[in-house]
């Protein structure tokens, strides 16, 4: 397993991260999930990346069973804050000093730990003066439950503001938490340029595209039985975006080059990621032991000039690319 630095930091993480956003507690059963989890940490696998919202807080309940017993220091645990929670009431999301005091809380009671490695504000929250948000963190940092600070999905410019008042505040803001892959390329042109700048580190998440790049789902043709397009639990709505037959018939056309370089197109994806300098870490999930086997291949892979330039090539036309694409909801509009 390849060891990188969480951005700028002295936290050291591995390349391949596991997250249980679309699995532990939801669309595969506890056995199975825990199965995922030991045999993450038996391929060299030490970051595992969850929320509060997974499953209603069941995610969490479900990895912190699953690292039992674990030595703490061996991992980097991360979860993050903003969804709702709960019954969803008034103060059950966002990231006031309230959602985030008792967040953390609730987190860390499921986990079974004392503290996570990383704790991220899933999402920017218009309603909340930023100055409250970070100066919670900063006060959850100072009482030990968390040791670093990160967001996800958030703009260049909220990242920004964000490490401007983590600077003054004396806390450490390390990393974000964006979608990345081959078709998702939102952060190219200003988040990393901007993180880079910073000292922050990307955790990026889906660089599957939601298994599109697995090649599993083919142009002309239902989704194979029991895929993630076929979860009436949230995964079908995710990967509905992709199933589209100039998208699927390109990446069929990525085959010949994952060959080449004698990767599976799961592996290829992964790897591709991992090519760029800002991304500290990919985040896989798994429902079967075998896919975290598959997945971790692609650490420590460095793809030639002549292999990116090739995926470019096959790609154009169907990669999003736009930042504006970065949408932090408000809260009044989506919970009242």
């Amino acid at each position: 397993m390849e060891i990188r630095n969480l951005g700028a930091s002295g936290l050291r993480i591995s390349a391949i991260a596991y997250g249980n956003w679309l699995t532990h507690g939801s669309q595969v059963e506890e056995d199975a999930a825990l199965a995922c989890v030991r045999q993450a940490l038996e391929e060299g696998i030490t970051t595992f990346d969850t929320a509060d919202v997974y499953a209603n807080t069941a995610a969490e309940t479900v990895l912190g069973k699953a690292l039992a017993g674990e030595r703490r220091e061996g991992l980097e645990i991360f979860t993050k804050v903003f969804w709702p929670t709960g019954p969803g009431k008034h103060n059950d999301h966002g990231l006031s000093r309230k959602h985030i005091m008792e967040s953390i809380d609730g987190s860390l009671r499921r986990l079974g730990t004392d503290y996570v490695d990383l704790y991220q504000a899933h999402r920017f929250d218009h309603e909340t003066p930023l100055e409250e948000t970070m100066l919670a963190f900063a006060d959850v940092v100072r009482a030990g439950k968390a040791l670093y600070i990160g967001v996800s999905e958030w703009r260049a410019e909220e990242i920004r503001a964000a490490a401007e008042l983590a600077r003054e505040l004396r806390v450490p803001l390390v990393s974000n938490q964006p979608q990345y892959s081959m078709l998702w390329r939102v952060i190219e042109s200003e988040v990393v340029p901007t993180s880079k700048e910073l000292g922050i580190g990307q955790v990026v998440w889906s660089p599957i595209a939601q298994g599109v790049l697995t090649g599993k789902y083919l142009p002309g043709q239902p989704p194979p039985a029991g895929s993630r397009a076929t979860d009436d639990k949230g995964g079908a709505d995710m990967v509905a975006r992709w199933l589209q037959d100039d998208v699927l018939e390109r990446v069929q056309q990525l085959r010949p080059i994952a060959e080449s370089v004698d990767l599976s197109l799961a592996q290829l994806a992964v790897a591709w990621v991992l090519q760029n300098g800002n991304v500290s870490a990919a985040i896989i999930g798994a429902s079967r032991p075998e896919q975290v086997t598959e997945n971790v291949k692609a650490a420590g892979v460095k793809l030639d000039a002549e292999t990116m330039a090739a995926i470019d090539r096959v790609l154009d036309g169907v990669v999003t690319t736009d930042p504006a694409k970065t949408v932090s909801p408000r809260r009044s509009e989506m919970f009242g």
